[in-house]
């Protein structure tokens, strides 16, 4: 009997220590929205600098990593379909099946994991130091708002960022297909271009971009979140970092299967 009642005790710590964390995220997301839309119609200035250089952070630095991660899965996509379609004569739509995943599933899908692991987890490292040398206090002792500070330069970068690094993630993508088809299947390269064309339609493109933006928000609110929530020292900032990294993951596979079911029965 006691062994059961420690099973359910540890049970509803962990249920009551989850829907705080829920709680607490919640309310870091609804502020984060506040600060980042409503408060600049309001005429709160938005520190555009520090924007810009967060997106030259986690954009531009990102595109060499980017860009070789999703040739490589273009190359990996080709060779795959090639495997199956060649069996039937069908190796010319290699260039539907890779322009096709990687617009609307892999592009966005591999960016996101990506900026997540790569920015998010520096995000929750930034914060999370800045928690531990009390630099989040001062900023409130002198008068700033953290959220307005911290949250919504990375909120914003990662807004228009994600989108524009998931647009050179779709082409690179495309273009390692290419390569393998032009190079081992010798499909001609307007032949492959002109399949690819009449493969891709405008919902494509717009529904990987759609779901950049669900992705951005998650990267953006749990990297500071975790930093948010760093306790202790350098072993804290270490903890917040992975768990960003893990939960950022878990929820972007997790939305995207989500707007991937809305999209499949709407579109």
């Amino acid at each position: 009997m006691t062994r059961i009642s420690r099973i359910f005790g540890a049970i509803g710590r962990n249920t009551l220590l989850f829907l705080a964390h829920l709680a607490r995220f919640a309310d870091l997301l609804k502020q984060a929205l506040f600060w980042t839309i409503v408060a600049p119609i309001k005429g709160k200035q938005v520190r555009w600098k520090s924007t810009f250089d967060q997106m030259v952070l986690i954009g531009v630095n990102s595109i060499p990593i980017v860009a070789v991660i999703c040739f490589f899965v273009g190359l990996i996509l080709a060779m795959q379909a090639a495997y199956q379609l060649e069996r039937f004569g069908a190796s010319i739509y290699v260039a539907d099946l890779v322009g096709v995943s990687m617009t609307r599933e892999m592009g966005p899908l591999l960016t996101a994991i990506i900026i997540a692991g790569r920015s998010g987890s520096a995000i929750a490292a930034e914060i999370g130091t800045m928690r531990v040398y009390e630099e989040i206090d001062a900023l409130r002792t002198m008068g700033f708002n953290p959220v307005q500070f911290l949250v919504v330069p990375r909120t914003l970068a990662l807004l228009i960022m994600l989108p524009c690094l998931t647009l050179i993630a779709d082409f690179i993508g495309i273009l390692g297909g290419f390569f393998f088809a032009v190079f081992s299947l010798k499909i001609s390269f307007i032949r492959y271009l002109n399949q690819t064309i009449d493969a891709l339609v405008m919902k494509d493109l717009i529904t990987g971009l759609v779901k950049t933006v669900v992705f951005a928000i998650i990267v953006a609110q749990v990297g500071c979140y975790q930093g948010f929530s760093v306790k202790g020292g350098a072993e804290g900032v270490g903890k917040a970092t992975t768990a960003s990294v893990v939960a950022s993951i878990f929820l972007i596979i997790l939305a995207d299967l989500v707007c991937t079911m809305i999209f499949y029965s709407t579109l």
